[in-house]
């Protein structure tokens, strides 16, 4: 069955509203069968579409069950010219990253790998990402943008600045930790990991990952005190709305920086939603930590900060964590 076509159905069913739309009026516009039209109709309905069938009225959309990610519903209405617009969609996979990074060759510019569960997700510095099915938004951006190796790096900030944007176009006040990890009410809902695959200055591809706590309400021992997602702070969001936003929001940032080297924008965001700045906070690098006072972020989206003894010092992300004096932030 082409996805084309679905995507098409998609729209339509959509766009009708509480109108039906007859299965031979489909089979015209597509111009395939009507017995495709029903197949397209079942596959969709055994994905999560609810859909109503009335003999010699057609379908229409009643609900769609928010926890049922379909890559052809979030390109049905997805405004992008090719962030997202390619999904690799997988039930289970190892690490949307790894897939991103050993394909990258024969996946197209913006290609967005999605999987509902990863056995092996993995966040910053080398630590596990629980990520179950159902739970939340385990996702990986390939990109392949022509620019200097020492460019890529203020990606992460880049995709840090659209989920925040993303979010507050949804009603959620998100607020970011410097400079990969995403916080609501004072507690991480999303974690972002760029990796990049490059020979000597040349970037073959960046890949962006994104795991995003959705539906989860049980974080196991450590975890509870410092995570949350989005219903356990009262947000019933579908998976695909806030996919299909973040892409948005990604390449109106992503196309402004590789085009024109703009940083203002990003680092605008980062600054007014920054749960750090006006903080003291420890800065950790391998087994030494120091307590030092937030100051900014620089206009390269590097932390500013001052040391007890008065020196200023811009720290690069790197392999530094922060940590907030009496936990994680």
């Amino acid at each position: 069955m082409s996805k084309d076509n679905r995507k098409r159905i998609i729209e339509m069913l959509s766009n009708s509203g509480e109108e039906f739309i007859s299965g031979e009026s489909i089979s015209k516009e597509l111009g395939i069968s009507r017995a495709a039209v029903w197949k397209h109709i079942n596959y969709l309905k055994e994905n999560g579409y609810e859909i109503e069938a009335i003999n010699k009225k057609g379908y229409r959309i009643v609900d769609v069950n928010s926890d049922v990610i379909i890559p052809e519903q979030i390109t049905a209405n997805l405004d992008t010219k090719f962030v997202g617009q390619n999904i690799k969609y997988f039930q289970e996979i190892d690490s949307t990253n790894n897939y991103a990074k050993d394909n990258f060759e024969s996946l197209k510019d913006g290609t967005l790998i999605i999987s509902e569960y990863q056995s092996a997700g993995k966040g910053r510095l080398g630590k596990n990402w629980q990520s179950n099915i159902g739970e939340g938004i385990w996702m990986s951006l390939m990109l392949k943008p022509e620019i200097p190796v020492y460019k890529a790096p203020f990606l992460t900030l880049v995709a840090g600045a659209a989920i925040l944007n993303a979010f507050r176009n949804i009603g959620v006040d998100a607020e970011i930790k410097w400079p990969n990890d995403i916080v609501l009410n004072g507690k991480k809902i999303c974690g972002i990991l760029t990796e990049m695959v490059a020979e000597v200055e040349r970037v073959g591809c960046v890949v962006i990952g994104m795991g995003i706590n959705v539906n989860t309400m049980l974080f196991p021992g450590e975890l509870s005190e410092k995570a949350t997602s989005l219903k356990k702070e009262g947000f019933e969001l579908k998976r695909s709305d806030i996919i299909r936003e973040i892409m948005h929001e990604f390449e109106k940032l992503y196309t402004t920086y590789i085009e024109y080297g703009s940083k203002e924008e990003v680092i605008s965001v980062c600054r007014k939603y920054s749960v750090l700045i006006g903080k003291d906070v420890y800065i950790i690098n391998k087994n030494h930590r120091e307590k030092v006072y937030c100051m900014d972020i620089s206009d390269d989206g590097n932390l500013i900060v001052k040391h007890d003894d008065g020196v200023i010092e811009e720290v690069i992300s790197g392999e530094v964590s922060v940590r907030g004096q009496n936990g994680y932030i």
